[in-house]
């Protein structure tokens, strides 16, 4: 069932997120919903031949480090009470935080790819909408 108080905004600091978090934040005020903030990171992990996949030592601590202050800043700046921080697959991540949460809805910005480009990069916002059992809305990052 639904969670009708919360709306979830996925955020990547780029253009279609804060556009996102733009009509999350108009939403949100119009039906009287608490807005929940959600950013997921991925580790860069290094292999080479004889060795496991790694990631470099520290570097975890501090790009964790780096993401949390990056969304406890947006937070504020847009008034904003909860935002949650996750690690993996950004995809993955906001549909299992979508399952979590129930929200009324979620919305996330999306770059707007087409054909090659977005046969290499893929698309984490087509890959939440068709994941997802609750209604996404995406927010390009800009008007073509």
């Amino acid at each position: 069932m639904a969670n009708p108080d919360v709306i979830v905004v996925a955020v990547d600091f780029e253009p279609g997120s804060e556009r996102a978090l733009e009509l999350g934040k108009e939403l949100a005020a119009k039906l009287g919903c608490e807005l929940v903030l959600v950013h997921v990171y991925q580790l860069p992990i290094y292999t080479y031949p004889g060795l496991e996949p790694t990631a470099l030592p520290g570097l975890q601590t501090e790009i964790t480090g780096a993401a949390q202050r990056a969304l406890d800043q947006l937070a504020t700046k847009h008034g904003v009470q909860r935002a949650i921080l996750r690690e993996g697959d950004p995809s993955a991540e906001i549909v299992a935080t979508i399952e979590e949460l129930h929200p009324k809805l979620t919305v996330l910005g999306t770059h707007g790819r087409r054909g090659l480009t977005h046969l290499f990069l893929g698309s984490v916002a087509e890959r939440v909408v068709r994941r997802s059992v609750l209604p996404v809305v995406t927010v390009r990052s800009e008007a073509r």
